[in-house]
């Protein structure tokens, strides 16, 4: 085996190649696969999914596809990693216990909120609802940036037009390297009345405080349902800080019965 030269080895400190490379690593992992894009809410698997449908042509007026097809061109084009690992991000985003606004409507089996899972891709099948429509919509139009995919047989875009507010609609979880995030849902409608009231504002108007955002967006509304227990100031503190957890409690029912009996039905499971 041929040795190489002597004047092509370079005298390397293993204190910064170590940090060099991990930071390299770091950062993959941090805006490739764990964390959502601000703009669009979503992680480059569901960035994929949704585009990749898109191009199958499963728009909520069309027909179904098996998720086999989905997941197929999502790991042969855009995004070369395990079958399951895919097919588990596609799931999720058709389960409504786990998604507020679901983006991919499914049909057959996707598990429950019980904890059953799914069943196999080969029998589940899928479209595209119409909030995912809204998330894609112009992108045809040159509306967002494209770069080549992992192999450059095919161009994906680096986000999506999203015109619905993703991020805080439906939230996101995930944990990178060094850092982590968990978003709550919310609902659409409290956030496009915030939408609103800061565009109506006057451009020489003071900056927007937490406060004023509070008082339309009230707090999380998860896909569940549960009664949010936290005090007010608590919610604020949160929303002012970026870091805070919130209690929610089951919401319940007392149905009455014959010969004096009762009994309670919880209605909603946080």
């Amino acid at each position: 085996m041929t040795q190489p030269a002597a004047e092509n080895i370079l005298p390397v400190d293993i204190n910064e190649a170590l940090g060099e490379r991990y930071l390299a690593y770091a950062l993959s992992t941090i805006t490739s696969r764990s964390l959502p894009d601000v703009r669009d809410g979503l992680k480059p698997v569901q960035r994929r999914l949704l585009y990749a449908m898109q191009q199958l042509r499963l728009d909520p007026a069309g027909g179904f596809k098996k998720c086999a097809r989905v997941v197929g061109d999502v790991i042969g084009k855009y995004h070369p990693h395990g079958d399951v690992a895919v097919y588990d991000a596609l799931v999720r985003l058709a389960q409504e216990f786990a998604q507020r606004y679901r983006l991919v409507d499914g049909q057959g089996n996707f598990g429950n909120v019980d904890g059953d899972n799914a069943a196999a891709m080969r029998y589940t099948e899928a479209r595209l609802t119409p909030i995912a429509m809204a998330l894609l919509e112009g992108i045809d139009e040159d509306t967002v940036d494209f770069r080549d995919t992992y192999d450059g047989s095919e161009s994906e875009p680096v986000v999506l037009p999203a015109a619905f507010p993703n991020l805080l609609a439906n939230g996101s979880a995930g944990i990178a390297v060094g850092m982590a995030t968990s978003i709550p849902p919310h609902n659409a409608a409290e956030l496009i009345e915030a939408l609103v009231f800061m565009l109506a504002r006057p451009a020489d108007a003071p900056p927007i405080g937490t406060e004023e955002l509070v008082g339309f967006v009230k707090g999380p509304d998860l896909p569940t349902g549960g009664v949010l227990v936290e005090p007010p100031g608590a919610i604020l503190d949160a929303y002012a800080s970026g870091r805070g957890s919130f209690r929610l409690r089951a919401r319940w029912e007392v149905e009455k019965l014959a010969h004096g009996q009762y009994q309670v039905v919880v209605t909603e499971i946080p």
